[in-house]
């Protein structure tokens, strides 16, 4: 379940761990999932309303 724990902080559905590291690097690392987690999820929408559209 460490997956879905992880995407639920980067969507902020879960609280951070506090015992985990905390560098500058994971802290970009952790950035760019979340963007490309949210990207995915938009054109996911996109995806659905165009095909329901037709």
């Amino acid at each position: 379940m460490g997956v879905w724990r992880q995407i639920a902080e980067y969507l902020y559905i879960k609280k951070k761990d506090p015992n985990r590291p905390h560098t500058k690097w994971i802290g970009y690392m952790h950035g760019i999932n979340r963007i490309s987690i949210i990207l995915f999820l938009i054109a996911l929408i996109i995806i659905a309303i165009k095909l329901l559209r037709h």
